[in-house]
This record gives C-alpha cells, structure tokens and sequence, in this order.
C-alpha cells in the first residue's frame, strides 16, 4: 500500500514537473516530517513489545521513515508549485491520502 502511494506521488510529481513549476522544498520537508512522526509512534509502541513482534513494529517504522525520505526527494526533485496547489492537495501530499 505504501509503496502504491509513493508511486503514485511520484508520478504525480514527475507530472508536476512538467509544469515548470516552483520549487518549494517546505512541501515535501512537510511529508517527511509527517512519516517520521508515524515511525516515531511505531518506535514507541515497539519499545512496549517484545521478540518477533518487536522486530517486526521496528522494521515497520524504518520502512515508513524510508518512504518519507523517498518521498520528500520525489516532492523536491519535482520542483512542485505548492503555491498553485489548495490546501486539500497539500494535506493529501504530505498525508498520503
């Protein structure tokens, strides 16, 4: 699913970049920051945990902090115009819906 969605912001991105549009890194620090704070809840409910499904909580959380770091990169290289963008479309960007 998450990777559907990185897919899926990237080409929107690739797309956006057609545009000729401004840069704004804010955006696309924003997604990152948003994906670190999920992996930071998953951190902290895997330090309550124990064994396998430690493991398990912590891998997930390294892979949500990955895919923030992809998608903050994608967001950036895009050169998205977050100005011409509602506030909808930014919250879906950085949220991932």
């Amino acid at each position: 699913m998450r990777n559907l969605m990185l897919a899926a912001v990237a080409a929107a991105s690739i797309t956006l970049a057609g545009c000729g549009g401004k840069g704004d890194d804010k955006l696309g620090d924003q997604a990152e920051k948003a994906a670190d704070n999920r992996a930071d809840a998953l951190d902290a409910a895997a330090d309550t945990m124990t064994g396998t499904a430690k493991d398990a909580t912590e891998a997930q959380a390294d892979a949500v902090r990955a895919a923030g770091d992809a998608k903050e990169k994608a967001i950036d290289d895009a050169d998205v115009n977050a100005d011409a963008m509602s506030n909808a479309q930014k919250k879906a960007i950085i949220e991932g819906n």
